[in-house]
């Protein structure tokens, strides 16, 4: 029986060095990357409204949509001269525009891939392009630090704003909302916030502190978010585009932003190779992606279906959402889980060859093992000697897990009460006291609860006068035990509270929410315009 003596396992009680969280198992199941190698940097990355299988490349002088599932081109807009910019949707998915190095913006048919508009004016390369909120304009983000808004339907200038940077303007974004509102981003630092309706169209600057290389509104639209530098800055543009908070978990520049999870998350990627998934509501970092070079361009589908990534060297990563309630993915899961035990045993079972050469059978030397003075103490079931040796005052101070580990075992082998029993008041009081500093972790709780109940008992059987401090150390006890009842109990309440306020908000947004009818009337199709049907591209 002394060969089967096991040591106290108190690696169950320690610290965990990374908290696994709802967001931490969430995205663990976004598959493994399945990678696609373009010659050049991908400088932009959209996925479609309409369709969430198909997603938009820009890299070059090529803008290709690619095939989520098949993870081919399938259809490849090509009617660049030179280097493409920015391609993005409409929101309904039939019209993609995109900007080029020669300063012109081209607006594409995704069925027919036709150029329906071709947009001339800027001096210098566009960067991004993006469509108002009722789809009727576009506005163009440009090197040659102006912003031009244009009318879709007659392909003519609404509105240009010039000399409202100092430097290229390579970030922006439309008001989810109001068609009316919208930000940009320039290199010189400076955020302004637009309204087309008033007399002065820049109504705010801002300074990030940086060159801004990202922009985007929350589905809101009271709240918009600015990347530049290693920093990403949060506004409230109802309280007067006032700064609510600042995030630097990046420590190279952040060149991306994007949505996921309905609006609930946000992503940034950087040249440092990482991803950083916050939630909206702490703007606290949840999870982080990583991969193999510099990120310069991040799309995630709708519903977190897949998460694309662009890096600076051409290569793309595509990361898709596992679904356990699908066979195959359940099958996927399932072998993964098998590899990964099978290669584990064969391991252990591992023996080098140059053993199996010398010899037909292998003896293993066996190591005694060395156990520490609790566990020399608990092998001859001496519990009050275990117990003093584990409460030492540097594990009570700085390891409480092997005392947890050791009362675990001592409640298991029905000891603690023996432990405990005829022992002086000194011991007693350190003990509680020990209770009463750690009853509230949670992964010391159930434990400590049992360990103080035995403690009653004890006291329950012998019914003698006891010293005026351990009576206040059992006071103690009991004071610590009702905080604990009280917490439990206003916790229950507020999550009560909180379960009756989100079930309230989500019916009323659904009373609220009118009936989509798909049943759309065919609209005609738009026509290519003069200037965009004269455009040639010539192949040197």
């Amino acid at each position: 029986m002394k060969g089967n003596f096991q040591p106290l396992n108190v690696r169950r009680f320690q610290q965990k060095a990374q908290v696994e969280t709802p967001d931490t198992i969430y995205w663990d199941r976004l598959a493994k990357p399945e990678l696609l190698k373009e010659h050049s940097t991908i400088d932009y990355v959209d996925f479609s409204p309409s369709d969430p299988d198909n997603f938009v490349l820009t890299c070059s002088v090529r803008v290709q949509i690619y095939n989520l599932v098949t993870k081919l081109v399938v259809k490849n807009l090509s009617r660049f001269q030179k280097t493409a910019f920015g391609a993005t949707f409409r929101q309904d998915g039939r019209l993609l525009a995109a900007g080029d190095e020669e300063g012109h913006v081209k607006l594409f048919d995704t069925t027919s891939r036709n150029i329906l508009r071709l947009f001339k004016g800027h001096k210098a390369p566009v960067h991004r392009t993006y469509f108002t909120a009722d789809k009727l304009q576009l506005a163009s983000f440009s090197d040659d630090k102006t912003v031009r808004l244009w009318d879709v339907a007659n392909e003519k200038v609404v509105q240009t704003y010039e000399d409202a940077h100092t430097d290229y303007i390579r970030a922006g974004s439309m008001h989810p909302q109001s068609s009316h509102m919208f930000v940009s981003g320039g290199y010189d630092g400076k955020i302004h916030l637009y309204d087309t309706r008033s007399e002065t169209a820049v109504q705010r600057t801002l300074d990030h502190g940086s060159p801004v290389e990202s922009m985007l509104f929350l589905p809101s639209g009271s709240i918009f978010i600015s990347a530049g530098g290693t920093q990403v800055r949060v506004w409230d543009l109802i309280s007067g585009c006032r700064l609510l908070t600042m995030m630097s978990q990046h420590h190279k520049t952040v060149t991306c932003l994007r949505l996921g999870s309905d609006g609930r998350r946000l992503f940034s990627g950087g040249l440092d190779r990482h991803v950083k998934i916050y939630d909206v509501s702490t703007y606290k970092t949840v999870h982080t992606l990583t991969y193999p070079n510099a990120v310069v361009s991040l799309g995630v589908a709708p519903k977190d279906q897949a998460v694309v990534a662009g890096m600076v060297d051409g290569l793309v990563s595509i990361r898709r959402m596992i679904v356990d309630s699908k066979p195959s993915h359940l099958r996927k899961i399932r072998l993964t889980h098998r590899q990964r035990q099978k290669k584990m045993e064969h391991d252990k079972l591992k023996v080098p060859d140059r053993i199996v050469k010398k010899a037909d059978h292998i003896v293993t030397e066996r190591k005694l093992q060395k156990y520490q003075p609790f566990d020399a103490h608990l092998r001859k079931f001496n519990y009050k000697k275990a117990l003093d040796a584990a409460m030492l005052p540097v594990n009570v101070n700085h390891h409480p897990e092997i005392i947890v580990a050791l009362i675990t075992e001592l409640l298991h082998r029905r000891g603690l009460d023996i432990a405990l029993t005829d022992r002086n008041d000194a011991v007693l009081i350190q003990f509680i006291d020990f209770i009463c500093t750690h009853l509230g972790e949670t992964r010391f709780m159930r434990p400590l609860m049992n360990a103080a109940s035995t403690v009653l008992d004890v006291f329950e059987r012998k019914m003698v006068a006891y010293s005026r401090h351990l009576m206040e150390a059992l006071e103690r006890l009991a004071a610590a035990m009702h905080a604990e009842i009280q917490l439990t109990t206003e916790l229950l309440q507020i999550k009560g509270t909180m379960e009756m306020l989100i079930g309230a908000s989500l019916e009323s947004v659904e009373s609220r929410t009118p009936k989509v009818n798909h049943q759309e009337s065919r609209t005609s199709r738009m026509q290519p315009s003069k200037e965009a049907e004269k455009y040639v591209v010539f192949v040197e």
